[in-house]
C-alpha cells in the first residue's frame, strides 16, 4: 500500500464521492475523501498527499479558496473537478496553478489517464520532494533553482513557493536560457502535450512567474516576451 500514489478526493456530493474512490482504489490508487475544504485541511496536515481531486463548488470555503492554500504551500497537483456552467471558475483555478481540470459529468477513465498523465509529469507523484542523482542548481540573477528539490531561492536564502506548473516551465527556460521558446515548444518542454488545449495557461504561468522573481513585474528584465516568437529568459544562467 506504502507504494501507492496517494490522493486526496475533496468533493461535497457523496454521489460523486464514494463511486469514485472506489474506481480509483481498485486501479491501484490509496484515496482519502473528505467532503469539505476544513477536513481536507486536516488531511493535508497528517498525510503526506500526492494528488488532490478538488471539487470547485461546495459549501463553506470553496474549491478555489483551497486551491490558492494547497499552492501557496506546497507544490502537490491540483486536478479541478467542475460543472460546464463553471467556465470562469475553470480559467480562474488554472490561473491559481492547478494542473488539470475534468468537466462533470466525466468518465472515471478518463479521469483516471489525466491523473496518470499529471503524477508522470510532476515526476515525484505529488507534493514529496524528490532528490534526483542528476540534481542540479542553477543560478540566474538574484535566483538559484534548484532541481533536486524543485526549490526557487533567492539571494536572501528564502524560498519562493512554485506550483508544479512554475515550476516545470522555470526549469524548461534555464535550461535554455537566451533561446526564444515558443508556446507549443513550452509546452513540450514543461507540461507535456497532454495540456495542448490550454495553451493559454503558458502565459498564465509566465505571469505568474513574473510576479514571483522580476523586480518589476510590468517591466520583466529575466522573462522576456518575444512579440510573434513567445519568451525567453534573457538572464545568464550558470549551473551550480
Amino acid at each position: 500500500m506504502a507504494g501507492e500514489p496517494h490522493i486526496l478526493l475533496v468533493d461535497d456530493a457523496r454521489d460523486i464521492r464514494d463511486p469514485l474512490a472506489a474506481y480509483l482504489t481498485k486501479n491501484g490508487l490509496r484515496i482519502t475523501k473528505a467532503a469539505d475544504a476544513a477536513e481536507a485541511r486536516q488531511v493535508l496536515a497528517a498525510h503526506a498527499i500526492d494528488l488532490i481531486l478538488l471539487d470547485i463548488m461546495m459549501p463553506g470555503e470553496d474549491g478555489l479558496s483551497l486551491a490558492g492554500y494547497v499552492r501557496a504551500t506546497s507544490g502537490i497537483p491540483v486536478i479541478l473537478l467542475t460543472a460546464k456552467a463553471e467556465e470562469t471558475d475553470r480559467i480562474v483555478g488554472l490561473e491559481l496553478g492547478a494542473d488539470d481540470y475534468v468537466t462533470k459529468p466525466f468518465s472515471p477513465r478518463e479521469l483516471l489517464a489525466r491523473i496518470k498523465a499529471v503524477l508522470r509529469r510532476t515526476g515525484e507523484g505529488g507534493g514529496r520532494p524528490v532528490h534526483a542523482p542528476d540534481a542540479e542548481a542553477y543560478a540566474f540573477g538574484p535566483w538559484v533553482l534548484r532541481s533536486g528539490e524543485r526549490e526557487l531561492v533567492g539571494s536572501d536564502g528564502v524560498a519562493v513557493p512554485l506550483s508544479t506548473g512554475e515550476y516545470n516551465l522555470l526549469l524548461a527556460f534555464v535550461t535554455h536560457p537566451k533561446r526564444v521558446l515558443t508556446r507549443d515548444q513550452l509546452l513540450d518542454l514543461s507540461q507535456g502535450r497532454e495540456l495542448a488545449a490550454f495553451e493559454r495557461s503558458i502565459d498564465n504561468h509566465v505571469s505568474r512567474l513574473r510576479r514571483k522573481i522580476e523586480e518589476d513585474p510590468s517591466d520583466p528584465r529575466l522573462i522576456k516576451t518575444v512579440w510573434g516568437g513567445g519568451y525567453t529568459l534573457a538572464a545568464e544562467v550558470k549551473r551550480l
